[in-house]
Protein backbone atom coordinates (compact mmCIF):
# COMPACT_ATOMS: atom_id res chain seq x y z
CA UNK A 1 0.00 0.00 0.00
CA UNK A 2 0.74 3.57 0.01
CA UNK A 3 1.23 5.90 2.91
CA UNK A 4 0.31 9.32 1.10
CA UNK A 5 -0.44 12.03 3.60
CA UNK A 6 2.01 14.81 4.95
CA UNK A 7 3.54 18.10 4.43
CA UNK A 8 6.59 16.56 2.06
CA UNK A 9 3.50 15.07 -0.23
CA UNK A 10 1.48 18.68 0.24
CA UNK A 11 5.07 20.32 -0.86
CA UNK A 12 5.46 17.91 -3.99
CA UNK A 13 2.04 18.51 -5.30
CA UNK A 14 2.43 21.81 -5.50
CA UNK A 15 5.74 21.85 -6.73
CA UNK A 16 4.58 19.91 -9.49
CA UNK A 17 1.46 22.06 -10.46
CA UNK A 18 -1.08 19.55 -8.80
CA UNK A 19 -2.75 18.46 -6.08
CA UNK A 20 -1.97 16.32 -3.44
CA UNK A 21 -4.94 13.76 -4.59
CA UNK A 22 -3.86 13.52 -8.07
CA UNK A 23 -0.44 12.94 -7.05
CA UNK A 24 -1.42 10.60 -4.75
CA UNK A 25 -3.26 8.34 -7.42
CA UNK A 26 -0.43 8.70 -9.84
CA UNK A 27 2.01 7.18 -7.46
CA UNK A 28 0.19 4.85 -5.66
CA UNK A 29 -0.58 3.61 -9.23
CA UNK A 30 3.22 3.11 -10.18
CA UNK A 31 3.82 1.20 -7.26
CA UNK A 32 0.55 -1.21 -8.10
CA UNK A 33 2.31 -1.48 -11.54
CA UNK A 34 5.79 -2.23 -10.08
CA UNK A 35 4.26 -4.67 -8.00
CA UNK A 36 2.45 -6.67 -10.66
CA UNK A 37 5.40 -6.93 -12.76
CA UNK A 38 7.53 -8.06 -9.97
CA UNK A 39 4.52 -11.07 -9.61
CA UNK A 40 4.23 -9.79 -5.97
CA UNK A 41 0.71 -10.67 -5.04
CA UNK A 42 -1.25 -9.08 -1.86
CA UNK A 43 -4.43 -9.97 -0.66
CA UNK A 44 -5.16 -6.20 -0.21
CA UNK A 45 -3.77 -2.78 -1.42
CA UNK A 46 -4.45 -0.12 1.22
CA UNK A 47 -3.90 3.95 0.65
CA UNK A 48 -4.27 5.87 3.45
CA UNK A 49 -6.63 8.25 2.19
CA UNK A 50 -8.99 5.58 1.65
CA UNK A 51 -12.13 6.14 4.47
CA UNK A 52 -11.94 3.23 6.03
CA UNK A 53 -8.79 4.15 7.11
CA UNK A 54 -9.55 7.46 7.90
CA UNK A 55 -12.11 6.09 10.09
CA UNK A 56 -9.88 3.48 11.80
CA UNK A 57 -7.30 6.25 12.45
CA UNK A 58 -10.06 8.24 14.17
CA UNK A 59 -10.82 5.47 16.55
CA UNK A 60 -7.21 4.92 17.39
CA UNK A 61 -6.83 8.34 18.10
CA UNK A 62 -9.92 8.15 20.58
CA UNK A 63 -8.09 5.83 22.66
CA UNK A 64 -5.52 6.99 22.68
CA UNK A 65 -7.54 10.55 24.45
CA UNK A 66 -9.67 8.08 26.42
CA UNK A 67 -6.51 6.19 27.72
CA UNK A 68 -4.93 9.55 29.16
CA UNK A 69 -2.17 9.27 26.73
CA UNK A 70 -2.64 12.24 25.16
CA UNK A 71 -1.77 16.01 25.92
CA UNK A 72 -1.94 19.54 24.51
CA UNK A 73 1.87 21.05 24.84
CA UNK A 74 4.27 23.77 23.16
CA UNK A 75 7.08 21.63 21.43
CA UNK A 76 9.46 23.13 19.56
CA UNK A 77 12.68 21.44 18.01
CA UNK A 78 14.54 20.60 14.30
CA UNK A 79 11.82 19.31 11.74
CA UNK A 80 12.50 17.22 8.46
CA UNK A 81 9.77 17.50 6.44
CA UNK A 82 11.35 14.93 3.97
CA UNK A 83 11.61 12.34 6.86
CA UNK A 84 8.54 13.81 8.86
CA UNK A 85 10.30 13.98 12.47
CA UNK A 86 11.96 16.02 14.87
CA UNK A 87 15.46 15.28 15.35
CA UNK A 88 17.56 15.94 18.57
CA UNK A 89 20.95 18.32 17.46
CA UNK A 90 23.11 14.48 17.99
CA UNK A 91 21.38 13.94 14.84
CA UNK A 92 22.55 17.11 12.65
CA UNK A 93 25.60 18.23 11.24
CA UNK A 94 26.41 21.63 9.73
CA UNK A 95 26.52 21.89 6.17
CA UNK A 96 25.77 24.86 3.73
CA UNK A 97 22.90 25.47 1.52
CA UNK A 98 22.75 26.00 -2.68
CA UNK A 99 23.19 29.47 -1.52
CA UNK A 100 26.28 29.00 0.34
CA UNK A 101 24.41 30.09 3.36
CA UNK A 102 25.26 27.85 6.75
CA UNK A 103 22.22 25.38 7.80
CA UNK A 104 21.44 21.97 9.57
CA UNK A 105 21.03 19.07 7.90
CA UNK A 106 19.91 15.47 9.16
CA UNK A 107 23.04 13.34 9.52
CA UNK A 108 21.33 10.08 8.21
CA UNK A 109 20.07 11.41 5.11
CA UNK A 110 21.30 14.46 4.45
CA UNK A 111 18.11 16.41 4.05
CA UNK A 112 17.78 19.88 5.67
CA UNK A 113 15.95 20.31 8.85
CA UNK A 114 14.14 23.91 10.18
CA UNK A 115 13.53 25.28 13.46
CA UNK A 116 9.81 24.63 14.23
CA UNK A 117 7.49 25.94 17.29
CA UNK A 118 4.07 25.18 17.27
CA UNK A 119 1.37 23.92 20.10
CA UNK A 120 0.37 20.27 19.10
CA UNK A 121 -0.52 17.13 21.00
CA UNK A 122 1.77 15.23 23.09
CA UNK A 123 1.85 11.77 23.30
CA UNK A 124 3.00 10.18 26.76
CA UNK A 125 5.96 7.95 25.52
CA UNK A 126 8.43 9.02 27.92
CA UNK A 127 5.62 6.42 30.30
CA UNK A 128 6.19 4.26 28.13
CA UNK A 129 10.19 3.24 28.37
CA UNK A 130 9.64 0.37 30.88
CA UNK A 131 6.33 -1.81 29.28
CA UNK A 132 8.72 -1.35 26.10
CA UNK A 133 12.15 -2.93 27.77
CA UNK A 134 9.93 -5.33 29.54
CA UNK A 135 8.05 -6.28 26.14
CA UNK A 136 11.40 -6.80 24.24
CA UNK A 137 13.18 -8.93 27.41
CA UNK A 138 9.90 -11.50 27.41
CA UNK A 139 10.19 -11.62 23.28
CA UNK A 140 13.57 -11.73 21.97
CA UNK A 141 12.56 -12.74 18.47
CA UNK A 142 10.05 -9.66 18.21
CA UNK A 143 13.10 -7.63 16.54
CA UNK A 144 15.49 -9.62 14.06
CA UNK A 145 17.55 -9.70 12.69
CA UNK A 146 19.38 -9.66 16.37
CA UNK A 147 22.03 -6.10 15.86
CA UNK A 148 18.14 -4.45 15.31
CA UNK A 149 16.99 -6.21 18.26
CA UNK A 150 19.96 -4.56 20.42
CA UNK A 151 19.70 -1.08 18.97
CA UNK A 152 16.30 -0.65 20.23
CA UNK A 153 17.57 -2.19 23.66
CA UNK A 154 19.96 0.50 23.87
CA UNK A 155 17.47 3.48 22.70
CA UNK A 156 15.20 2.39 25.58
CA UNK A 157 18.54 2.91 27.94
CA UNK A 158 18.55 7.01 26.64
CA UNK A 159 16.01 9.27 27.50
CA UNK A 160 13.00 8.93 25.65
CA UNK A 161 11.17 12.64 25.65
CA UNK A 162 7.14 12.50 24.81
CA UNK A 163 6.09 12.73 21.05
CA UNK A 164 4.60 15.56 19.26
CA UNK A 165 2.01 13.58 17.67
CA UNK A 166 -0.02 16.29 15.91
CA UNK A 167 0.63 19.55 13.23
CA UNK A 168 -0.80 23.06 13.34
CA UNK A 169 -3.53 22.55 10.60
CA UNK A 170 -2.51 26.25 9.22
CA UNK A 171 0.82 24.30 8.02
CA UNK A 172 -0.37 21.05 7.36
CA UNK A 173 -3.91 20.26 6.04
CA UNK A 174 -3.09 17.42 3.68
CA UNK A 175 -4.03 14.80 6.39
CA UNK A 176 -6.14 13.17 9.20
CA UNK A 177 -8.00 16.59 11.23
CA UNK A 178 -7.45 15.97 14.92
CA UNK A 179 -11.37 14.63 16.16
CA UNK A 180 -12.81 17.49 17.73
CA UNK A 181 -9.51 20.12 17.84
CA UNK A 182 -9.94 21.04 14.08
CA UNK A 183 -6.87 22.81 14.56
CA UNK A 184 -4.75 20.34 14.73
CA UNK A 185 -3.77 17.61 11.58
CA UNK A 186 -2.85 14.20 13.33
CA UNK A 187 0.91 13.67 12.78
CA UNK A 188 1.60 11.38 9.36
CA UNK A 189 3.59 9.03 11.68
CA UNK A 190 0.70 8.20 13.78
CA UNK A 191 -1.64 7.98 10.62
CA UNK A 192 0.69 5.80 8.73
CA UNK A 193 1.25 3.32 11.39
CA UNK A 194 -2.32 2.72 12.10
CA UNK A 195 -2.51 1.25 8.69
CA UNK A 196 -1.52 -2.01 10.06
CA UNK A 197 -4.77 -2.27 11.92
CA UNK A 198 -7.21 -0.60 9.71
CA UNK A 199 -6.43 -3.23 6.79
CA UNK A 200 -6.93 -6.20 9.19
CA UNK A 201 -10.16 -4.34 10.46
CA UNK A 202 -9.76 -2.00 13.19
CA UNK A 203 -11.95 -1.27 15.04
CA UNK A 204 -14.16 -3.81 14.72
CA UNK A 205 -12.69 -7.65 13.45
CA UNK A 206 -9.29 -6.71 13.63
CA UNK A 207 -8.88 -9.59 16.37
CA UNK A 208 -9.13 -12.04 13.86
CA UNK A 209 -5.58 -11.08 12.83
CA UNK A 210 -4.33 -8.79 15.49
CA UNK A 211 -1.35 -9.28 17.11
CA UNK A 212 -0.49 -12.30 14.92
CA UNK A 213 1.34 -9.78 12.77
CA UNK A 214 4.66 -9.74 11.11
CA UNK A 215 6.29 -6.62 9.96
CA UNK A 216 8.81 -6.05 7.18
CA UNK A 217 10.25 -2.69 7.54
CA UNK A 218 14.11 -0.82 6.56
CA UNK A 219 16.25 -0.25 8.75
CA UNK A 220 15.52 3.28 8.68
CA UNK A 221 11.90 3.39 9.92
CA UNK A 222 13.28 1.22 12.96
CA UNK A 223 12.75 3.74 15.68
CA UNK A 224 8.65 4.73 14.76
CA UNK A 225 8.26 0.68 14.00
CA UNK A 226 10.07 -0.63 17.45
CA UNK A 227 9.71 2.16 19.81
CA UNK A 228 6.90 4.58 19.10
CA UNK A 229 4.50 1.78 17.41
CA UNK A 230 4.23 -0.70 20.04
CA UNK A 231 4.13 2.22 22.67
CA UNK A 232 1.13 3.59 21.05
CA UNK A 233 -0.33 0.18 20.58
CA UNK A 234 -0.30 -0.27 24.72
CA UNK A 235 -1.33 2.84 25.14
CA UNK A 236 -4.33 2.25 23.19
CA UNK A 237 -5.01 -1.30 25.04
CA UNK A 238 -3.49 -3.07 22.21
CA UNK A 239 -0.42 -5.75 22.08
CA UNK A 240 2.77 -4.95 20.10
CA UNK A 241 2.96 -7.03 16.38
CA UNK A 242 4.28 -10.52 16.98
CA UNK A 243 7.38 -10.36 14.52
CA UNK A 244 9.24 -7.14 13.23
CA UNK A 245 11.70 -7.97 10.50
CA UNK A 246 14.00 -5.40 9.69
CA UNK A 247 16.33 -5.07 6.42
CA UNK A 248 19.17 -3.36 5.13
CA UNK A 249 19.39 -1.05 2.30
CA UNK A 250 21.18 -1.83 -1.18
CA UNK A 251 23.69 0.55 -2.37
CA UNK A 252 25.60 1.08 -5.99
CA UNK A 253 29.06 0.49 -6.31
CA UNK A 254 29.91 0.91 -2.75
CA UNK A 255 27.53 4.43 -2.53
CA UNK A 256 23.80 4.75 -0.90
CA UNK A 257 21.15 5.44 -3.89
CA UNK A 258 20.35 8.98 -4.62
CA UNK A 259 18.62 10.87 -6.67
CA UNK A 260 21.61 13.95 -6.80
CA UNK A 261 23.81 11.50 -7.58
CA UNK A 262 21.53 9.98 -10.39
CA UNK A 263 22.32 6.34 -9.27
CA UNK A 264 19.02 5.33 -8.19
CA UNK A 265 17.80 1.80 -9.87
CA UNK A 266 14.82 1.57 -12.16
CA UNK A 267 13.35 -1.35 -10.98
CA UNK A 268 11.37 -1.46 -14.57
CA UNK A 269 14.41 -1.83 -16.61
CA UNK A 270 16.10 -4.27 -14.44
CA UNK A 271 13.08 -6.70 -14.78
CA UNK A 272 13.26 -5.84 -18.44
CA UNK A 273 17.11 -6.80 -18.59
CA UNK A 274 17.54 -9.70 -16.62
CA UNK A 275 13.19 -10.98 -16.38
CA UNK A 276 10.90 -10.73 -13.02
CA UNK A 277 12.70 -14.06 -12.49
CA UNK A 278 16.11 -13.39 -12.51
CA UNK A 279 16.08 -9.76 -10.69
CA UNK A 280 13.77 -11.52 -7.91
CA UNK A 281 16.35 -14.07 -7.68
CA UNK A 282 19.35 -11.68 -7.37
CA UNK A 283 17.84 -9.66 -4.86
CA UNK A 284 16.81 -12.56 -2.89
CA UNK A 285 19.78 -14.49 -3.15
CA UNK A 286 22.20 -11.50 -2.48
CA UNK A 287 20.18 -9.04 0.15
CA UNK A 288 21.39 -10.18 3.52
CA UNK A 289 19.20 -8.46 5.93
CA UNK A 290 21.44 -6.94 9.07
CA UNK A 291 23.69 -5.25 6.30
CA UNK A 292 23.90 -2.80 3.49
CA UNK A 293 24.47 -5.09 0.37
CA UNK A 294 26.06 -3.63 -2.93
CA UNK A 295 24.38 -3.70 -6.27
CA UNK A 296 25.76 -3.15 -9.74
CA UNK A 297 24.88 -4.95 -13.06
CA UNK A 298 28.18 -7.56 -13.83
CA UNK A 299 27.44 -8.85 -10.15
CA UNK A 300 23.86 -9.68 -11.15
CA UNK A 301 24.86 -11.35 -14.77
CA UNK A 302 27.84 -13.24 -13.52
CA UNK A 303 25.42 -14.76 -10.38
CA UNK A 304 22.04 -15.46 -12.77
CA UNK A 305 24.69 -17.41 -15.57
CA UNK A 306 26.34 -18.96 -12.81
CA UNK A 307 23.48 -20.58 -10.63
CA UNK A 308 20.33 -20.22 -12.83
CA UNK A 309 21.48 -20.61 -16.44
CA UNK A 310 24.27 -22.92 -16.27
CA UNK A 311 24.07 -24.59 -12.93
CA UNK A 312 20.25 -25.48 -12.67
CA UNK A 313 19.26 -25.20 -16.43
CA UNK A 314 22.19 -26.83 -17.33
CA UNK A 315 21.49 -29.91 -15.05
CA UNK A 316 17.46 -29.86 -16.58
CA UNK A 317 18.71 -30.17 -20.06
CA UNK A 318 21.44 -32.62 -19.51
CA UNK A 319 19.33 -35.17 -17.19
CA UNK A 320 16.02 -35.11 -19.44
CA UNK A 321 17.91 -34.93 -23.32
CA UNK A 322 16.86 -37.88 -25.67
CA UNK A 323 20.63 -39.16 -25.77
CA UNK A 324 20.59 -40.05 -21.83
CA UNK A 325 16.50 -40.19 -21.67
CA UNK A 326 15.29 -41.64 -25.03
CA UNK A 327 12.03 -42.63 -23.67
CA UNK A 328 11.30 -39.23 -21.94
CA UNK A 329 10.11 -40.74 -19.09
CA UNK A 330 11.01 -40.33 -15.16
CA UNK A 331 12.99 -43.71 -15.05
CA UNK A 332 12.83 -46.20 -12.62
CA UNK A 333 15.42 -46.15 -8.66
CA UNK A 334 16.97 -49.43 -8.31
CA UNK A 335 17.71 -50.92 -4.92
CA UNK A 336 20.29 -53.22 -6.05
CA UNK A 337 22.51 -49.95 -7.29
CA UNK A 338 21.66 -47.42 -4.24
CA UNK A 339 20.90 -49.54 -1.16
CA UNK A 340 19.74 -48.07 1.86
CA UNK A 341 22.75 -48.54 4.15
CA UNK A 342 22.99 -47.40 7.88
CA UNK A 343 26.53 -45.68 7.21
CA UNK A 344 27.75 -44.43 3.86
CA UNK A 345 31.03 -44.15 4.98
CA UNK A 346 30.91 -48.03 4.99
CA UNK A 347 29.74 -48.69 1.67
CA UNK A 348 31.60 -51.58 1.51
CA UNK A 349 31.03 -52.12 -2.06
CA UNK A 350 27.34 -53.54 -2.28
CA UNK A 351 25.74 -50.95 -4.90
CA UNK A 352 27.17 -48.60 -7.23
CA UNK A 353 26.78 -45.75 -4.92
CA UNK A 354 29.96 -44.22 -3.46
CA UNK A 355 30.21 -42.80 0.22
CA UNK A 356 30.25 -39.13 -1.44
CA UNK A 357 26.75 -40.36 -3.37
CA UNK A 358 25.35 -40.94 0.30
CA UNK A 359 26.99 -38.07 1.82
CA UNK A 360 24.81 -35.92 -1.25
CA UNK A 361 21.86 -37.59 -0.92
CA UNK A 362 21.48 -37.06 2.70
CA UNK A 363 22.14 -33.43 2.24
CA UNK A 364 19.24 -32.85 -0.51
CA UNK A 365 17.20 -34.87 2.02
CA UNK A 366 17.72 -32.39 4.90
CA UNK A 367 17.42 -29.64 2.15
CA UNK A 368 13.17 -28.83 2.56
CA UNK A 369 13.44 -28.31 6.29
CA UNK A 370 16.67 -26.11 6.08
CA UNK A 371 14.82 -23.95 3.45
CA UNK A 372 11.76 -23.64 5.16
CA UNK A 373 13.39 -22.68 8.58
CA UNK A 374 15.54 -19.98 6.84
CA UNK A 375 12.29 -18.54 5.15
CA UNK A 376 10.44 -18.53 8.69
CA UNK A 377 13.48 -16.74 9.99
CA UNK A 378 13.60 -14.06 6.93
CA UNK A 379 16.64 -15.41 5.82
CA UNK A 380 15.63 -16.15 2.14
CA UNK A 381 19.15 -15.37 0.92
CA UNK A 382 21.17 -18.69 3.54
CA UNK A 383 17.76 -20.59 2.01
CA UNK A 384 19.23 -19.61 -1.65
CA UNK A 385 22.67 -20.85 -1.05
CA UNK A 386 21.55 -23.79 0.67
CA UNK A 387 19.89 -24.82 -2.68
CA UNK A 388 22.70 -23.67 -4.79
CA UNK A 389 25.24 -25.79 -2.96
CA UNK A 390 22.69 -28.75 -3.60
CA UNK A 391 22.58 -27.62 -7.31
CA UNK A 392 26.34 -27.64 -6.88
CA UNK A 393 26.36 -31.20 -5.97
CA UNK A 394 23.71 -32.95 -8.42
CA UNK A 395 25.82 -31.67 -11.31
CA UNK A 396 29.14 -32.94 -9.23
CA UNK A 397 27.48 -36.39 -8.91
CA UNK A 398 25.76 -36.94 -12.44
CA UNK A 399 29.45 -35.57 -13.60
CA UNK A 400 31.02 -38.05 -11.50
CA UNK A 401 29.40 -41.17 -13.07
CA UNK A 402 28.94 -39.80 -16.73
CA UNK A 403 25.63 -42.04 -17.54
CA UNK A 404 26.40 -41.14 -21.28
CA UNK A 405 28.83 -43.85 -21.21
CA UNK A 406 27.31 -46.52 -20.02
CA UNK A 407 26.03 -49.07 -22.25
CA UNK A 408 22.14 -49.69 -22.77
CA UNK A 409 22.11 -52.67 -23.88
CA UNK A 410 23.74 -54.40 -20.58
CA UNK A 411 20.57 -54.77 -18.26
CA UNK A 412 22.86 -53.66 -14.96
CA UNK A 413 24.41 -50.79 -17.00
CA UNK A 414 20.95 -49.85 -18.16
CA UNK A 415 19.46 -50.23 -14.10
CA UNK A 416 22.24 -47.69 -12.97
CA UNK A 417 21.67 -45.35 -15.48
CA UNK A 418 18.09 -45.05 -14.69
CA UNK A 419 19.12 -44.90 -11.08
CA UNK A 420 21.51 -41.55 -11.85
CA UNK A 421 18.44 -40.10 -13.89
CA UNK A 422 15.95 -41.09 -11.32
CA UNK A 423 17.87 -39.15 -8.37
CA UNK A 424 18.74 -36.05 -10.60
CA UNK A 425 15.47 -35.71 -11.33
CA UNK A 426 14.15 -35.94 -7.78
CA UNK A 427 16.77 -33.55 -6.86
CA UNK A 428 15.44 -31.06 -9.83
CA UNK A 429 11.75 -31.93 -8.16
CA UNK A 430 13.19 -30.47 -5.01
CA UNK A 431 14.25 -27.58 -6.23
CA UNK A 432 11.45 -26.30 -8.27
CA UNK A 433 9.31 -26.80 -5.69
CA UNK A 434 11.11 -24.91 -3.31
CA UNK A 435 11.99 -22.01 -5.51
CA UNK A 436 8.94 -21.00 -6.41
CA UNK A 437 8.42 -18.38 -3.92
CA UNK A 438 11.49 -16.88 -5.33
CA UNK A 439 11.25 -17.60 -9.01
CA UNK A 440 7.66 -18.55 -9.96
CA UNK A 441 7.72 -18.71 -13.81
CA UNK A 442 11.54 -20.49 -13.71
CA UNK A 443 9.82 -23.13 -10.92
CA UNK A 444 6.76 -23.80 -13.16
CA UNK A 445 8.84 -24.39 -16.29
CA UNK A 446 10.64 -26.76 -14.07
CA UNK A 447 8.10 -28.51 -12.63
CA UNK A 448 6.26 -28.71 -15.59
CA UNK A 449 9.38 -30.40 -17.48
CA UNK A 450 9.18 -32.92 -14.64
CA UNK A 451 5.18 -33.52 -15.31
CA UNK A 452 4.59 -32.93 -11.62
CA UNK A 453 0.91 -31.56 -11.42
CA UNK A 454 0.24 -28.65 -9.87
CA UNK A 455 -1.37 -30.45 -6.66
CA UNK A 456 2.06 -32.06 -6.40
CA UNK A 457 4.14 -28.68 -5.66
CA UNK A 458 3.13 -28.05 -2.07
CA UNK A 459 5.87 -27.16 0.10
CA UNK A 460 4.37 -29.53 3.23
CA UNK A 461 3.70 -32.65 1.14
CA UNK A 462 7.22 -32.51 -0.25
CA UNK A 463 9.30 -35.60 -0.47
CA UNK A 464 12.47 -36.98 -1.77
CA UNK A 465 13.72 -40.00 -3.36
CA UNK A 466 10.92 -42.19 -1.67
CA UNK A 467 12.12 -45.37 -3.57
CA UNK A 468 15.75 -45.55 -1.28
CA UNK A 469 13.72 -45.66 2.12
CA UNK A 470 11.50 -48.59 -0.25
CA UNK A 471 8.40 -46.56 -0.62
CA UNK A 472 6.90 -45.88 -4.18
CA UNK A 473 7.24 -42.99 -5.81
CA UNK A 474 4.51 -41.27 -7.87
CA UNK A 475 6.78 -39.67 -11.20
CA UNK A 476 8.12 -43.52 -12.22
CA UNK A 477 7.72 -44.87 -15.03
CA UNK A 478 5.40 -41.09 -16.40
CA UNK A 479 5.97 -39.66 -19.38
CA UNK A 480 7.85 -35.94 -18.76
CA UNK A 481 6.56 -33.02 -19.93
CA UNK A 482 7.16 -31.49 -23.35
CA UNK A 483 10.81 -29.86 -23.60
CA UNK A 484 10.28 -25.76 -24.02
CA UNK A 485 13.70 -25.40 -24.67
CA UNK A 486 16.16 -23.63 -22.22
CA UNK A 487 14.80 -23.06 -18.72
CA UNK A 488 16.61 -19.71 -18.51
CA UNK A 489 19.21 -17.91 -20.95
CA UNK A 490 22.25 -16.41 -20.47
CA UNK A 491 22.50 -13.19 -20.17
CA UNK A 492 24.93 -10.77 -21.84
CA UNK A 493 26.93 -7.93 -19.95
CA UNK A 494 24.95 -4.78 -20.46
CA UNK A 495 26.95 -1.80 -21.29
CA UNK A 496 23.97 0.62 -19.64
CA UNK A 497 23.77 0.70 -15.93
CA UNK A 498 19.95 0.53 -15.36
CA UNK A 499 19.65 4.41 -13.69
CA UNK A 500 16.03 5.30 -12.79
CA UNK A 501 14.09 7.31 -15.37
CA UNK A 502 10.90 7.73 -14.05
CA UNK A 503 10.69 9.06 -10.04
CA UNK A 504 8.17 6.33 -8.11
Amino acid sequence: GTDEHGLKIQQAAAAAGTSPPELCERVSGLFRQALTQAAVSFTDFTRTSEPRHQRAVRHFWGALRDGGALYKGSYEGWYCTPEECFLPESQLAERRDAQGRPCKVSLETGHQVHWTKEENYMFRLSAFREPLRKWLQDNPRAISPDPFYQCVLRWLEEDLPDLSVSRERSRLQWGIPVPSDSTQTIYVWVDALVNYLSVVGYPETHGEWWPAAHHVVGKDILKFHAVYWPALLMAAGLAPPERIFVHSHWTVRGQKMSKSLGNVIDPFACIGQYTVDGFRYFLLRQGVPERDCDYYDEKVVKLLNSELADALGGLLNRSTALSINPGNTYPRFSETCFPKVLDYRDTKGAGRASAEDYEFVASVASLPLQVAGYFEGFQIYKALECIALCVRQTNGFFQRHMPWKLDRKDPAEQLWLDTIIHVTLECLRVYGTLLQPVIPHTADKLLSRLAVEPEERGLSGLTFLPRYSGKPCPFEGRQLGPDTGVLFHRLEKSRQPQIESKEL
